[in-house]
């Protein structure tokens, strides 16, 4: 029988339209039923378009589904997709903005700090809506987010909704192993690593070239060549210190800890020279938005004026999909889930980003052990904070989210309390249209 797939924020053109190439290449999902869903017609019709193109394209016997109505879309799924954005760019400026009037600095502002926990204010009511639907309309449904703040949205409906199956997917894990692998001149096919932690802030606790410690040949690379330190400042310092690498840019990393934004000389030397996502730069992710704010539409007619490919890509989504209900070919990830006997020196609970085996049976993590104490004891304040901030924002309790936020390393480096907590009431104020506490 034919599966179903469906994309909740389908507008997310790039996206969705690499994710539905990769998902037909798998034979036994090409005769698949694509339902896409968005909010915004305009969109849905690029993406819907798209689609159609891939589809003829491709020869496959695909049925594609356009739609706003999530319902009608998530009705009968085999399988869920979400990359929604809740509130447009005004609002997320005030994410970014507020926080500057205190000196807290933010080059992107999507995950953790102040900016993420006011994003998942906005953003948690929606999902947790998202996931109700798939309990009422597709209970047995695999249900696959690649929304930020990643942890924060998963441990919420996670804890919501503990007989849905849940998983968070980013590509900071792969995309770092292969930047480490090219570092130092070994093919991916060679390469091998444990990675574990929380999302953005995972820890690779080992990682092997051809069965033997790479870490070696990783520190040579960092501290013989200029060019491959600059590349990654703030996680290469990191590095340095720990003793392990981490996820996720530079920039991410720099809002993650309190140790490289809290002084305009420390932005100076260690954000603003590197070659990777622009550390350094205030509102960076913002003006990006703004810039492709009248062009999007041009872009968009571009990409579909291009031939197309048809080649399978790299995203977790379609190979998770295939390994559920396709040919059921085993696949191991790293994902988003509860912290239930994963990581031994993560708090109980917390939503962790571990390995995680994909089949028949469904996705099921797998045991990593402890982290490194460094690595835990920094990791863990992040966690802890998530894990507050979600109560607060699930249950309505304003006090939680903002002791969340005077926990935050970023926010505590360069503010008292009394700052963080009026900082805190400017940015309720600002997401007052959006923050619906679900208890």
């Amino acid at each position: 029988m034919a599966k179903k797939i469906a994309f909740i924020g389908a507008g997310s053109f790039g996206f969705t339209r690499g994710l539905v190439r990769d998902i037909l290449t798998f034979p036994e999902l090409a005769d698949c039923t694509l339902a896409l869903m968005d909010i915004d017609q305009e969109r849905l019709d690029f993406i819907t378009q798209a689609v159609k193109n891939i589809v003829k394209a491709g020869k496959y016997p695909a049925k594609v589904i356009s739609t706003t109505d999530r319902k009608k879309a998530i009705s009968g799924a085999d399988g869920v997709v979400c990359t929604i954005l809740q509130g447009g760019v005004d609002v997320f400026a005030s994410d970014i903005e507020i926080p500057m009037k205190y000196g807290v600095d933010t080059n992107i502002g999507d995950t953790r700090s102040v900016s993420g926990i006011f994003r998942s204010l906005r953003t948690i009511p929606v999902m947790l809506d998202i996931a109700k639907d798939i309990d009422k309309y597709a209970p047995k449904a695999v249900f696959l987010n690649y929304t930020n703040p990643m942890a924060m949205l998963c441990r919420a409906m996670q804890g919501e909704f503990p007989n849905l199956a849940i998983s968070g997917l980013c590509h900071s894990v792969q995309g770092t192993a292969g930047m480490l692998a090219g570092w130092i001149g070994a093919p991916m096919n060679e390469v091998t690593y444990t990675c574990a932690g929380i999302n953005h802030q995972s820890w690779y606790t080992d990682f092997k070239w051809n069965g033997e410690d790479a870490y070696p040949l990783i520190h040579k690379a960092i501290t013989e060549h200029p060019e491959i330190y600059n590349a990654e400042q703030v996680r290469n310092e990191v590095y340095l210190h720990f003793g392990y690498y981490l996820t996720e840019s530079s920039g991410h990393n720099s809002e993650y800890c309190s140790w490289f934004r809290k002084r305009p000389e420390l932005i100076e030397k260690y954000c603003t020279h590197g070659t990777n996502w622009n550390p350094g730069v205030h509102r960076y992710i913002l003006d990006a938005y703004l810039n492709i704010a009248h062009t999007w539409r041009d872009n968009i007619k571009e990409e579909l004026a291009k031939p197309i490919n048809l080649e399978r890509g790299h995203e977790y989504a379609a190979s998770i999909f295939n390994a559920k209900f396709g040919d059921g070919a085993l696949f191991e990830f790293n994902g988003n889930v509860r912290n239930f006997g994963l990581v031994d020196n993560l708090p109980p609970g917390c939503c962790v980003e571990v390995p995680v085996l994909a089949s028949k049976r469904g996705l099921d993590p797998i045991h990593v052990g402890a982290l490194p104490p460094q690595c835990a004891l920094l990791t863990g304040l992040s966690a802890q904070i998530e894990e507050l901030a979600v109560d607060g924002i699930v249950t309505g309790d304003k006090d939680k989210i903002r002791r969340a936020v005077y926990m935050d390393p970023l926010s505590s480096a360069v503010c008292s309390l009394e700052e963080i907590k009026n900082m805190c009431d400017e940015m309720f104020e600002a997401n007052k249209d959006y923050w619906r506490p679900w208890k």
